[in-house]
């Protein structure tokens, strides 16, 4: 293995695109303070030691928007792997259509619903823009 490699952290991070019974897709945009302040992302964060992705979706849902859903609902629908400065990010998208409560921003974030024709009218992180095309694909 070279330095490089060897030297490169693996950052866990699950999300989600809820789907709404419009077929609109739940963006989150990242508040002040944070990195990649602005950028619209799926909802989600990161897997902690010992936790499962969908255990930390599950989680992360009710943390930042006030909602409970099931490991049954999270449908497997793709993943990024991508290498940002410092860190190599690998991230399931799962897909969710059931879930219990409205989401609200409990983290200073920014919600909408979009249409998946929209998608890419948003800024995005890079590691979430090859995840457009799949979603849109799908829905």
């Amino acid at each position: 293995m070279s330095e490089a490699a060897a030297a490169t952290r693996v950052v866990l991070v699950s999300a989600v695109a809820l789907v709404d019974r419009d077929g609109r897709v739940l963006l989150a945009r990242r508040p002040e303070g944070k990195s990649m302040a602005g950028l619209w992302e799926f909802p989600g964060g990161k897997v902690e030691p010992g936790e499962t992705p969908e255990a930390a979706l599950i989680r992360e849902l009710h943390e930042e928007l006030g909602i409970d859903t099931w490991a049954s609902c999270l449908a497997p629908l793709t993943f990024a792997s991508h290498a940002y400065e410092g860190f190599h990010l690998l991230m399931p998208l799962f897909a969710c259509r059931r879930w219990e409560g409205q989401p609200a921003p409990r983290e200073g974030q920014t919600l909408k619903w979009v249409a998946p024709r929209d998608l890419r009218s948003y800024p995005m992180p890079p590691a979430d823009l090859p995840l457009i095309p799949i979603l849109r694909d799908w829905l």
